[in-house]
């Protein structure tokens, strides 16, 4: 029900407002209309999809945001089939590239070919971290037997006491900037231990045959979000931040800039640190404003260069590329068809990225390219980037960098509930935190617990 206010604004009543469309929100929503209810989903940007979002370079589409899927992400793999998209595999044949103090190699498999040293080296980290994920408690890090010894670590810091390698550091750098936009040093060794557990362990997480980078969606992943909320129609607002939330015994109200909407319960996905961008009255517990304050998003960068063909291929290499130095830090090839265009997807240091201006963006990813791949790559007939760190709404990504101290002091504020407000978003997620996997389970499971309540209510 809708009606208009003296201010202009419009009141609307619902059983359940959601706050943000990314998987999350639009599962929750999609969970709560087949139980009957009715819902009204809030976003803030002007698309839905959240952190996925797409592109388009040389007339492909692209993912600017998330893109990979393991076979054992079976929710987000459903979710998929049923809006009609269908993966294709992650292309890895031939051999990669390796560029690290100033020498390019060649290697094949997940880790590249290093001196006898470094390989014992990075064995012996590998096993330091898989015998420390064993009590980890993927639910809650912050309940696990050694949580605050563990927390009081960065990574940076766990990693000088091991007296990791030099080499052996550069690549667990790599791996810190893709999966937490940020470097070791600013990373709790038990927020990344959580992210791996979460992930299935860390050949898992970085693996693409039979490995969370196996897959991606042809037609994108937004384009499964898209599908999705043009099924739940009109119940989706965007261009709608929402700027406060008050509830009381009997309901929650929240307001946007042009309505306010009235319904039993709140269901919030926003990334922990923008929840404090919303007014919440009464407001939230220490923790959940602490969770706020400490658990900022890092950032992350993506480029898209095409040509005319995947020419590397011809030269026996698969796309995919190391380097420990410059702008960019990892490469795949992500082109649509082996006689073209040739695309490689480039993963960008935000530091030495976001501020300076496109063209001198480009032209540093390019001259990077041109050192791994040779002078083919000096001449594109198409390029795009996205620099999430510089989102006007809700920047940040890909995962929440949370420092040491923070998740133990609160990371409990994750998942309770203020009052009738509660929470999703794959941050909220056990296994499969930090993954499009672990946002559409969220969604499903808060939208039952919602359910539930509403129904309680409503037979009171």
């Amino acid at each position: 029900m809708s009606m208009a206010r003296k201010d202009g604004t419009e009141t609307t009543s619902v059983d359940v407002v959601i706050v943000g469309s990314g998987f999350a929100g639009l599962t929750a929503a999609e969970h709560l209309v087949s139980k009957g209810l009715t819902v009204r989903v809030l976003e803030g940007r002007d698309r839905v999809g959240g952190r996925s979002f797409s592109g388009e370079v040389a007339g492909v589409e692209v993912d600017l945001g998330a893109t990979w899927v393991s076979p054992r992400h079976t929710a987000i793999r459903e979710l998929a089939q049923r809006m009609g998209c269908t993966t294709t595999p992650q292309f890895a044949e031939g051999s990669n590239v390796l560029w690290m103090a100033g020498r390019r190699h060649k290697y094949q498999g997940t880790i590249p070919p290093v001196s006898p040293i470094v390989m014992v080296d990075m064995a012996r980290m590998q096993l330091a971290l898989d015998k420390l994920l064993q009590t980890v408690n993927v639910d809650a890090a912050w309940e696990s037997p050694d949580a605050t010894e563990l927390d009081a670590l960065s990574f940076g810091e766990w990693l000088d006491r091991k007296q990791a390698l030099p080499k052996t550091r550069a690549m667990m750098a790599i791996i810190s900037k893709v999966q937490w936009g940020c470097s070791p040093a600013d990373v709790s060794l038990l927020h990344v231990l959580r992210y791996i557990r979460a992930a299935g362990g860390l050949n898992h997480m970085l693996d693409v045959e039979n490995g969370a980078n196996q897959d991606r969606i042809a037609e994108t992943t937004q384009e499964i979000a898209k599908r999705l909320a043009e099924r739940l129609g009109d119940r989706i607002v965007v261009n709608a931040p929402v700027r406060r939330i008050d509830q009381d015994d009997h309901g929650v109200t929240v307001r946007t800039d042009a309505a306010t909407i009235k319904a039993q319960y709140a269901i919030v996905t926003v990334a922990p640190p923008h929840r404090g961008d919303i007014d919440f009255q009464p407001p939230l517990p220490e923790k959940g404003a602490g969770l706020a304050r400490t658990w900022p998003m890092g950032a992350l960068s993506k480029a898209f260069v095409a040509y005319d063909r995947p020419f590397w291929r011809a030269e026996g290499l698969s796309g995919e590329a190391l380097t420990d130095t410059g702008t960019a830090f990892i490469t795949f090839d992500v082109s649509p068809d082996p006689t073209g265009p040739g695309i490689l997807m480039v993963f960008c240091s935000p530091r030495v990225f976001d501020g300076f201006s496109p063209e001198l963006r480009r032209s540093r990813v390019v001259r990077q390219l041109v050192d791994l791949y040779g002078p083919k790559a000096q001449t594109p007939i198409d390029y795009i980037d996205h620099c999430w760190g510089t989102d006007t709404f809700a920047p940040g990504g890909p995962h929440p960098a949370a420092p040491p101290y923070a998740s133990v002091s609160y990371g409990s504020a994750l998942t309770d509930p203020h009052g009738r407000i509660h929470w999703a978003g794959t941050e909220t997620a056990g296994e499969w935190a930090g993954t499009m996997n672990g946002a559409v389970i969220t969604g499903q499971r808060v939208a039952d617990r919602i359910a539930g309540l509403v129904k309680v209510k409503e037979t009171a």
